[in-house]
C-alpha cells in the first residue's frame, strides 16, 4: 500500500514537473489514478523551489527577479499548462458557430491540432505577462507567500477531475478519472488549511482562484460537457495568474 502511495506522488511529480523520476512508475495504472491525490503536494514543491530561488537573490532588482523566477517556473512544469492554455485559446475561437455538437466537435478537434494559432499566442503572451507584472510588483514581504499560486492552481486541477467529466477519451487525463476521491479530498482539506495559514492574503488567493475554478468549469461543461487535459491546463495557468495578481494588489497586512 505504501509503495503505491508513493508511486503515485512520483508519477505527479514526474507528469507535472520536469523533475527526474524512475520512468517505470508510469507503467502502474493505479499509481497514475492515485497521483491526482498528489497534485496540491507538488504544487507546494513547485512554489517551495521559486521562493527558494528568490531567496538566492537577495540584492536583484525585482524585474530581474522577476524574470528569473517566471523563466525557472517555465523550466519547472516544462511549459505543460502553457500549452494546454494556448490549445484550449485556438480551440475556443475556432470552435466558434453552428450547432452545440458541432461546437463540441470542433473545439476538441482543433485542441488536438499541435500547431499554435494566433489566439494561443496571443493567450500565452498576455498570461506571461501578466505573471511577470504581478511578480515585479509584489511587495517584499509577499515573496513568501508566492507558492499559494502553483497550490491552489494544482487544487484546482484535482477538484476539476474529481467533479467533472473528463471528455477526451484516452487522453493524458484519462487514468485520473478513478482517482481515489478519499485521497483527494484529504489533500484538498489540507491545501485549504495551508492557505488559512497564509492569514488575509490565503483567503483572498482562495477566493479568487475558487471564482476562475467554477467560472471555467461552467464554461467548459457548457463548450464540451466537461473538461480534457489542454482546459485543465489552462485552468492552471488562469488560476496562477489571478491569484498572482490578487497577492501583488493586496494591501499590506
Amino acid at each position: 500500500m505504501a509503495a503505491g502511495v508513493m508511486r503515485g506522488l512520483l508519477v505527479a511529480i514526474g507528469f507535472l514537473t520536469r523533475i527526474p523520476v524512475p520512468a517505470r512508475v508510469f507503467d502502474d495504472a493505479s499509481a497514475r489514478s492515485q497521483s491526482l491525490a498528489w497534485y496540491p503536494l507538488v504544487g507546494v514543491l513547485i512554489g517551495t523551489l521559486l521562493c527558494a530561488l528568490v531567496w538566492a537573490l537577495p540584492d536583484a532588482k525585482p524585474l530581474l527577479v522577476a524574470a528569473v523566477v517566471l523563466l525557472a517556473w517555465v523550466a519547472i512544469t516544462g511549459a505543460l499548462h502553457l500549452d494546454g492554455l494556448a490549445d484550449s485559446a485556438d480551440a475556443w475561437i475556432g470552435g466558434m458557430g453552428g450547432t452545440w455538437d458541432q461546437r463540441r466537435t470542433r473545439t476538441l478537434e482543433i485542441m488536438k491540432d499541435p500547431r499554435c494559432g494566433p489566439a494561443g499566442v496571443t493567450a500565452l503572451v498576455l498570461v506571461l505577462l501578466m505573471k511577470f507584472a504581478a511578480l515585479a510588483s509584489l511587495p517584499a514581504d509577499a515573496w513568501t507567500w508566492l507558492w499559494l499560486a502553483p497550490l491552489l492552481a494544482r487544487m484546482a486541477a484535482t477538484i476539476a477531475f474529481v467533479t467533472t467529466p473528463y471528455v477526451r477519451s484516452g487522453g493524458l487525463g484519462s487514468g485520473l478519472t478513478n482517482a481515489p476521491r478519499a485521497g483527494c479530498a484529504v489533500a484538498l482539506l489540507l491545501g485549504a488549511a495551508a492557505c488559512a495559514s497564509a492569514g488575509m492574503r490565503g483567503a483572498l488567493a482562495l477566493a479568487l482562484a475558487t471564482i476562475v475554478f467554477l467560472l471555467w468549469r461552467r464554461a467548459c461543461v457548457r463548450r464540451l460537457g466537461g473538461i480534457t487535459g489542454d482546459t485543465t491546463g489552462a485552468l492552471v495557468e488562469m488560476v496562477e495568474a489571478v491569484v498572482l495578481v490578487g497577492i501583488a494588489m493586496m494591501p499590506d497586512v
